[in-house]
């Protein structure tokens, strides 16, 4: 049997970041509070806990006082820095640098669409970590789309600026500018919309180091007879790698850990490819290659 563990799989910058500042302060003071699941994967959520890493939430922060609080990969609104000083709370930021940057730009963008009367749209899920904390740059005014039902809530005769949530599908993005351009010609009666459409403006925002993972993740998944892909169930990016994978190997299987492995899914002479989100710790994967190779090994014997 031969096994690969995807070389491109595995945290992302930001999330590599905020967990390695998290294990700082833990390593330091062996206590830290973090807003939200430090990552979306209940695995190392619950070795990070093991080192006294405290979940919590907005409800919980606004009772602590002179503590420190870990601000995680998605970024936060403005609100939570302002309940920070507030109760003297010393925040860890652990933000991600693409997260912050598209932050400042949609408050740039919003400050510009209110002198016009425009609209923040933004291509992401709601209630989402990430979409949260730029909806808080807009005085929550932005405009959330993630199906095409939810165009109805734009006014196409009005000037639109749209961003897109770091981890959504490139295809997605583009799918929905395009919907908007027909909508705003349809509107306002312009044939050519490519040359005409002038009061929308479309920023990818997407980051390429997760967009990229899906043409890697198709040659991957193609590579071997069966994929074992390792993600969260909270992880968005895993559903959506997920997805890729089971379009180009149909034994392709989803599981957290080790634990959801069912071996009647592998033949001894299968090659197995390991993969996983941006979310997924990569000694996960390698956990799993291990136990594979352990239960086969001990059949054999």
């Amino acid at each position: 049997m031969k096994i690969e563990i995807d070389s491109n799989s595995g945290y992302c910058f930001g999330v590599e970041y905020a967990i390695e500042m998290a294990e700082d302060e833990l390593n330091e003071n062996g206590t830290l509070y973090c807003l939200g699941d430090i990552v979306h994967n209940h695995m190392e959520v619950e070795r990070l806990a093991a080192k006294g890493l405290k979940i919590i939430d907005q409800e919980d922060m606004k009772n602590l006082h002179d503590c420190k609080v870990l601000i995680r990969a998605h970024g936060e609104p403005p609100e939570t820095y302002k309940l920070a000083i507030q109760n003297n709370i010393e925040l860890i930021d652990a933000s991600c640098p693409v997260v912050l940057k598209l932050q400042n730009r949609v408050k740039g963008s919003f400050d510009q669409m209110e002198e016009v009367a425009g609209q923040i749209v933004i291509y992401g899920k709601p209630g989402h970590a990430e979409v949260i904390g730029l909806t808080g740059q807009t005085k929550e005014k932005a405009i959330i789309v993630m199906e095409d039902e939810d165009l109805e809530q734009i006014d196409f005769s009005r000037p639109i600026t749209l961003y897109s949530q770091t981890t959504k599908s490139t295809k997605g993005f583009y799918r929905l500018k395009a919907m908007i351009e027909e909508r705003i010609a349809a509107t306002k009666g312009i044939e050519n919309t490519s040359l005409e459409v002038t009061d929308f403006k479309a920023n990818d925002s997407i980051c390429r180091q997760v967009s990229n993972r899906e043409p890697s993740m198709e040659k991957f998944s193609q590579k071997h007879d069966v994929i074992i892909f390792v993600s969260g169930k909270k992880s968005s990016n895993g559903r959506a790698l997920y997805g890729v994978c089971k379009n180009f190997n149909e034994r392709s299987y989803f599981i957290g850990s080790e634990e959801e492995l069912d071996l009647d899914w592998i033949k001894a002479e299968d090659s197995v490819g390991i993969c996983g989100a941006t979310s997924t710790p990569m000694w996960l994967m390698e956990r799993v290659k291990n136990y594979i190779e352990a239960q086969f090994s001990a059949a054999a014997i």
